[in-house]
């Protein structure tokens, strides 16, 4: 039995995510209203969707990802995965961070299997599930090196397959490729579709690149300046996955205007609501 076939990936198995009117504020200092990230936020992510989330620096992208693993509990109304209130976080739902992610003292093959490990897998299936998911991350043979030895893309791939390897349903993805060079960015944008081909995972993508995020998917979102609510959300219909071509076409280029022009707004609208802080 191949890991695919162990872990029903066919997308019939993938996560949906529903936000029904969720604030999320944080306290600030005594006598201070605090900060509202999110504000009556509702948003329907179906099976297996790639959405990615644009916006200006602040304007409640991480809180909306943190809500959904778990990490935190949104003030007012509630997060719904296939139905269910989230209150914590579950193996079901994986996170790819942009960096800092990777324990230093683990080789490769011990980052990837740390939760399978801790969720008492046998070693038999774990080490196979690693192996498979390491080889489609094109890392063969990288199994005994340590973060230090590789390189930033490297490290990434190291993530995927980590976050992959337990057939989440949701995989949540925070700047994913935003440290790394143009060609490497690229690189990694296609092999996340290649791997969502194969897995079909729902995806939750927050990124600042507007191309990256017409790249990878099926539908765009542009938030607000804080507080955080969807100001434009625009569908990407070219089929997946894209190949670099798909950078020149029309339907690219018609949408790259529109967002750019719809963060610039936001942009410009939290600079004016904070102008020390620009």
């Amino acid at each position: 039995m191949t890991y695919h076939e162990h872990s029903g990936t066919s997308g019939l198995h993938a996560g949906r995510i529903v936000f029904e009117g969720v604030s999320k504020r944080y306290d600030g200092k005594a006598g201070s209203p605090g900060t509202l990230a999110l504000d009556n936020l509702n948003l329907s992510i179906a099976p297996s969707e790639i959405v990615a989330v644009l916006g200006p620096t602040g304007c409640g992208k991480s809180s909306a990802l943190n809500l959904i693993a778990g990490f935190e509990e949104p003030t007012q109304g509630r997060i719904l995965v296939d139905g269910k209130a989230v209150h914590d976080t579950h193996p079901d739902r994986a996170i790819v961070f942009q960096h800092g992610a990777l324990f230093p003292w683990l080789t490769v093959f011990d980052n990837t299997v740390l939760g399978l490990k801790s969720r008492g897998i046998d070693k038999q299936t774990y080490t196979r599930q690693a192996r498979e998911l390491l080889a489609e991350v094109g890392l063969s043979g990288f199994e005994n090196h340590y973060p230090y030895q590789l390189s930033g893309g490297m490290q990434q791939r190291v993530q995927i397959a980590r976050a992959l390897v337990s057939a989440p349903r949701i995989l949540l993805m925070d700047e994913p490729f935003g440290a790394l060079d143009y060609q490497t960015r690229i690189q990694m944008q296609e092999l996340l579709l290649q791997l969502w081909q194969d897995h079909r995972p729902t995806v939750f993508f927050i990124t600042h690149d507007v191309t990256e995020a017409i790249f990878v998917a099926d539908r765009v979102l542009v938030m607000s300046s804080r507080p955080g609510r969807v100001s434009l959300e625009v569908p990407v219909r070219t089929p997946k996955p894209r190949a670099q071509d798909f950078l020149s076409s029309p339907e690219f280029i018609a949408l790259q205007g529109r967002l750019l022009q719809a963060v610039q707004n936001e942009v410009r609208s939290a600079r004016a609501a904070s102008p020390i802080s620009s």
